[in-house]
């Protein structure tokens, strides 16, 4: 049997770090990326030498962690670090299969003679493909703690399952959501021509408020946004765009339904959990009980409770829980809504949809809760429903555990004028004596009091910029993420 020799190791190393042995960076194909808004508190983790933690960069596939990885690499040699003190490596490469991290590692210390206290940085892509990697990177972190490692994963499960279990302080765990619809307009560099921006001082405290220049042509892009706006390399590709379901179905649904979760948690039924998903996907932002889950997608009730856990911590899915008139949660939970944590998932599997499509509702709706998805917040939110009403989205305070706000999901003009499909609102506002209610329509921007309720009313495309941009302004103004945590 043929053994991957040092020297053919070696000569990998060498192709995969041309920044080695000559000025020019990184390829051409990632330095002409824009950055994402992330990567400024990114950075700052990848240089700070405060916290001896190794970074894990995870999130769902296709998002941009390799991108944002190697733009890290970038501004490292900008910053005047020597490309020999930079060591990259993909352990999707066949040749590393079963190579200890140390090994690597060590290849790459006697190559370039640095010392335990030299100015390293490690990167590690899709780490995941190493068996117990997390037992290997941190006995580096402890024997390197002057070096820098970072590691990126697509198998989010299997991140955030082994930097939980075996990183107790070692690990900072850095999730990449996918791109908000602010993070779209400026990657497709429309955000100043189709959003207004006013200013204003309220105590003090800067306020921004935002509406539409052209809000026909700013819900078509919301529309392209619903379709395959979530991922980078799709905004980026006309030839992606033309065959999302290719892209999206083969290159990201399925590698995760079929390939990362059966081989970590051990699925033998895969059409079970394909069913399942595809079920999910088709009903986002509807409510679903496990019963007719079960009889949907043929899978017993105990397996679909695993399923569900498993496709959440793949970021596939995000379940909310329900809450009554009074805000009071279930004791026991029977209902949920599930949403994807990226609309254009349903569109490659059920084709493209327009502006006036049956599912621009729902989608809608899937759309400014995946915002949130960048942000703490998204904990704490909930629907409310009741025998005669419901509520879309409620913020439950943590302090106290009370309703602190209140907005009503709609891709129509219609409750602007037929003021009673305000009246769930104004039930659920009253009993829980709530500020302005925000009603989503879908071009109107405007202010009605109605049974002594004043309603604030914003175009959808509107509030899902408002909620992406005022998160990624935080997290850029602070250096830090509210999606980080320490393991």
């Amino acid at each position: 049997m043929l053994i991957v020799s040092e020297k053919e190791i070696q000569n990998r190393l060498d192709f995969d770090n041309p920044w080695w042995d000559s000025n020019i960076g990184i390829d051409d194909v990632y330095r002409k990326w824009p950055r994402r808004s992330y990567f400024a508190p990114f950075f700052d983790l990848v240089q700070s030498k405060s916290v001896k933690r190794a970074i894990i960069l995870m999130g769902p596939r296709r998002v941009g962690k390799t991108v944002m990885a190697f733009q890290g690499i970038q501004g490292l040699l900008d910053k005047g670090i020597p490309g020999t003190s930079i060591l990259y490596a993909s352990l999707e490469t066949p040749l590393y299969t079963g190579i200890p991290l140390e090994k690597l590692v060590l290849m790459f210390i006697n190559r370039f003679g640095h010392k335990k206290n030299s100015d390293v940085y490690v990167f590690f892509d899709e780490i995941q493909y190493l068996r117990d990697w997390e037992v290997h990177l941190k006995s580096l972190v402890d024997s390197y703690p002057n070096y820098r490692f970072v590691a990126t994963g697509s198998a989010a499960a299997a991140l955030k399952l082994k930097s939980t279990e075996s990183g107790a302080g070692r690990f900072t765990d850095f999730v990449l959501p996918p791109l908000t619809f602010a993070e779209y307009l400026r990657f497709i560099d429309r955000e100043e021509a189709l959003i207004a921006t006013q200013i204003t001082n309220v105590e003090e405290r800067e306020v921004r408020t935002y509406s539409a220049r052209d809000i026909s042509e700013l819900n078509r892009e919301f529309c392209n946004y619903l379709n395959y706006g979530g991922y980078p390399e799709a905004v980026m590709s006309p030839n992606i765009q033309a065959d999302t379901s290719k892209y999206i179905k083969s290159d990201i649904i399925d590698k995760v339904l079929l390939r990362d979760l059966p081989s970590l948690y051990g699925i033998s039924d895969i059409q079970e959990l394909n069913r399942l998903f595809t079920t999910l996907a088709y009903n986002t932002g509807n409510e679903v009980t496990l019963e007719a889950l079960s009889q949907s997608a043929g899978v017993a009730k105990n397996t679909i409770k695993r399923y569900l856990e498993y496709l959440e911590a793949a970021f596939l899915i995000k379940r909310v829980n329900r809450i009554d008139q009074h805000a009071r949660h279930f004791k026991r939970i029977t209902a949920f809504k599930v949403y994807l944590t990226n609309a254009s998932m349903r569109s490659a599997l059920f084709g493209h949809i327009e502006l006036d499509s049956d599912a621009m509702g729902y989608l809608t709706e899937t759309a400014i809760y995946s915002q949130w998805l960048h942000s703490e917040t998204i904990e704490r939110l909930h629907y409310a429903r009741w025998n005669d009403g419901e509520v879309d989205m409620v913020d439950i305070s943590k302090s106290d555990q009370k309703p602190s706000w209140l907005v009503e999901v709609k891709w129509s003009d219609r409750p602007t004028v037929d003021t009673h499909e305000l009246d769930n609102c104004v039930q659920f506002t009253k009993k829980n004596k709530l500020g302005s209610p925000l009603v989503t329509t879908k071009t109107v921007q405007t202010t009605i009091t109605y049974q002594g309720v004043e309603f604030r009313f914003t175009p959808s495309s509107v509030y899902a910029y408002t909620v992406g941009a005022n998160l990624l302004r935080r997290i850029q103004t602070r250096g830090g993420t509210l999606a980080n945590r320490n393991s």
